[in-house]
């Protein structure tokens, strides 16, 4: 019982940290190991306690937004990590192999053909509702031509790319996320949508649980007569095989199967998870062909799913209390390696933190060699009970994040410093939350200076270049720069400089010019590179819009008046009123912009806004512009708007093959929305406009 209550809370403490916090207080390899034992102990004993995590599934909701039960319990699946369980679950039945998504699990309900409802799994029970957010899915439309009552199950996620650039925007590295799940669930269950649309979430649909059928005045009729009108189903979660006709009297058995009603949906212009359709014969090339893939794969998973393709078949296996027997995951059996640890490195950061990170004798994992990894924070040295020359375990966590799994030696000898590497000062342990940090008590620490005047100078702040991490060190230790605003100050150190190693006449002067030619910048870049808590250059760009870059208007502005601003809420609102109430960085600010030319950006005239009121939505590969990102830079800079999902208000969809078979192309012609290309969509814009 001892064992069965630590493993119980130790697990539900790991699950609200995860599901509710947005933290990680374990990694998922552990958290796997202990619910295996937890599991085991339970089938052995016959005893469980009343909240054991192998009972009970998802988090309890402790936020404000409104709560909602489901209709039907949302239960998690079973797993296993061994290929030939999962073609012995198949036996010879078809099964659908599709990737297991690391968000958050949504419920959209819609009615009429429009977006009704959203809600989130919660606890499997009781869920959120987050309407508002879903209306602002980048690739979700709010409107379908399927008139009936229709309800879908999507994973809500954040891709790689756009958690990159988001994360790009924060200047302080310890308030940076620290993956796209964490960053996903805090966007989805904002209180305030405006945080959705800047986090660019989406929403990939994995099931259709219901289908119902609307009025006879209500289906959709063909403007053309040329094309069968949308069946209006019954379709939902029990063992009865589903068919339908349709409007052509043809017999149609698409939604009786998983892959006709992923067929379907994506019809409808949703997203649907990638899938194939797979045997136990076939099943095992399938995973290695999903495995294979995982680097390249721009949107976070954590395994498979594996479904029976028959719908009746599966839904006729009925569920246990926890799992459906229709479906089951696949994880990743993580490729661990043993090595010894040789050092830890504690490494200081702009804000005092100091991280600990592992450094171990090379191995290789997952097709690449491997000699370090993070280890975040002075609990888990603790718990891994590290020490130098250990014998540890090592995997990479989702085939990705290089992480130590086990410490088989557990010497426990390793101590936390008390003294900062970078400047010998004094360090702290604190609590934060569950866990334990080690700061550097040094205001003056010349980590922290570094890793401040590498913000300031990086490319998207003032973007001085020659400036590297390690010139900036030799010129702090030499005394050349104190301040911001000695960077344009070092022409009365040129002498010194071209004797020191590494530099010569040549590259002194190179470096001077680089930062007189970073002296004329916009007022946006300077605020950025301040490294205020939250004001990213995004939000920077915005603030001095709004105070027409006046240096004095944008320093001295209020909590109120920030908060005006789109992009802006109380907390960023606050770190910024605090940041300059501080003398000791205000008048380093006065100083570092009295030294700057700055350019307000020139401002289109509204006349020149050729695409305000127009809604574009961009598919498939793009071939003169570099990605879609710079395209869609290129709409909003013309007064239109880029949307994820094709709808009535679409005014083009912009996508290079005309004759494409996506649901977004099909949608697109159901509604009469012109499909451009891109050389096109350049004709619509000025004659002189390219895409550079």
């Amino acid at each position: 019982m001892d064992r069965l209550t630590e493993l119980t809370q130790l697990l539900n403490e790991a699950s609200r940290a995860y599901y509710q916090e947005g933290r990680e207080i374990m990694p998922n390899i552990e958290y796997d190991r202990l619910y295996d034992e937890l599991l085991k102990l339970e089938a052995e004993t016959g005893l469980s306690l009343p909240d054991s995590p192998t009972k009970n599934v998802g988090y309890r909701v402790v936020s404000e937004l409104p709560k909602e039960r489901h209709a039907s319990p949302m239960l998690s699946l079973d797993k296993t990590k061994s290929a030939d369980d999962l073609a012995a679950w198949l036996g010879d039945k078809e099964g659908v192999l599709s990737w297991k998504l690391d968000g958050l699990t949504v419920v959209l309900t819609y009615e009429g053909g429009k977006l009704t409802k959203a809600v989130t799994r919660g606890n499997g029970e009781v869920g959120e509702v987050i309407t508002g957010n879903a209306y602002n899915f980048t690739n979700v439309p709010t409107e379908i031509p399927y008139q009936g009552r229709l309800v879908i199950r999507g994973e809500a996620v954040i891709s790689y790319a756009d958690f990159e650039k988001i994360n790009a925007e924060i200047p302080d590295a310890d308030a940076k996320y620290k993956n796209p799940r964490n960053l996903c669930s805090g966007s989805v269950r904002q209180l305030d949508p405006k945080v959705t649309v800047r986090r660019r979430v989406q929403c990939i649909i994995f099931n259709l649980v219901s289908a119902d059928p609307a009025p006879a005045a209500a289906q959709t009729v063909p403007e053309q007569g040329n094309e069968p009108a949308y069946t209006q189903l019954s379709l939902f979660d029990t063992s009865e095989a589903i068919s339908s006709e349709r409007s052509d009297g043809s017999a149609a058995d698409t939604f009786s199967t998983f892959m006709g009603r992923f067929d379907w949906l994506s019809s409808l212009g949703f997203t649907v998870v990638e899938h194939e359709l797979v045997t136990a014969v076939t099943i095992h090339g399938a995973i290695e062909k999903f495995r294979s893939r995982i680097e390249e794969n721009p949107i976070p998973s954590d395994g498979l799913v594996l479904s029976f393709n028959d719908i009746a078949y599966g839904e006729s296996l009925g569920r246990t209390a926890k799992f459906p027997r229709n479906a089951i995951a696949f994880k990743w059996q993580d490729e661990t390696a043993e090595t010894t640890l040789r050092e830890v490195e504690w490494s200081p950061s702009r804000t005092g933190l100091i991280n600990p990170v592992a450094i171990f004798d090379p191995v290789e994992l997952e097709g690449t060699t491997v000699t370090r990894a993070s280890v975040h924070n002075v609990s888990i040295v603790e718990d891994l009970k590290l020490g130098i020359g250990d014998t540890v375990t090592v995997y990479k966590a989702n085939m990705i994040i290089p992480k130590i799994a086990e410490n088989l030696t557990k010497s426990g000898t390793l101590p936390v410093p008390d003294t900062c590497p970078a400047c010998g000062g004094k360090t702290e342990v604190r609590q934060d939350n569950d866990a334990k940090y080690l700061y550097c008590l040094n205001p003056d620490c010349p980590a922290k200076k570094i890793k401040s005047f590498e913000l300031m100078v990086s490319r998207d702040a003032l973007n001085v270049e020659g400036l590297s991490e390690m010139t900036l060190e030799k010129f702090i230790a030499r005394g050349f720069i104190h301040e911001y605003a000695d960077l344009f100050g070092l022409e009365a150190h040129r002498d010194e400089i071209k004797e020191m190693e590494g530099f010569g006449e040549k590259s002194a002067d190179n470096l001077i010019a680089a930062a007189e030619k970073a002296s004329h910048t916009e007022l946006s870049r300077m605020l950025f590179g301040l490294g205020i808590p939250g004001v990213g250059l995004a939000t920077a760009k915005l603030i001095c819009d709004h105070f027409g870059s006046d240096w004095e208007k944008v320093r001295d502005a209020s909590a109120e008046e920030l908060m005006t601003i789109g992009m802006v809420g109380p907390v960023v609102a606050e770190a910024f009123v605090q940041y300059f109430a501080d003398n000791a960085k205000r008048d380093p600010a006065d100083r570092l912009f009295a030294c700057l030319t700055v350019e307000k950006p020139a401002l289109m005239p509204q006349e020149e806004k050729i695409f305000t009121g127009m809604t574009f939505v961009i598919t498939g590969d793009v071939h003169i512009f570099k990605n879609r990102r710079e395209l869609q830079e290129k709409i909003e800079s013309l007064g239109g708007h880029a949307a994820g999902s094709v709808s009535s208000k679409t005014t083009y969809l912009i996508n290079n093959d005309i004759l494409s078979q996506s649901g977004k192309n099909k949608k697109a012609k159901e509604l009469g929305i012109p499909i451009i290309t891109e050389e096109e969509f350049i004709a619509l814009t000025s004659p002189a406009d390219t895409a550079g």
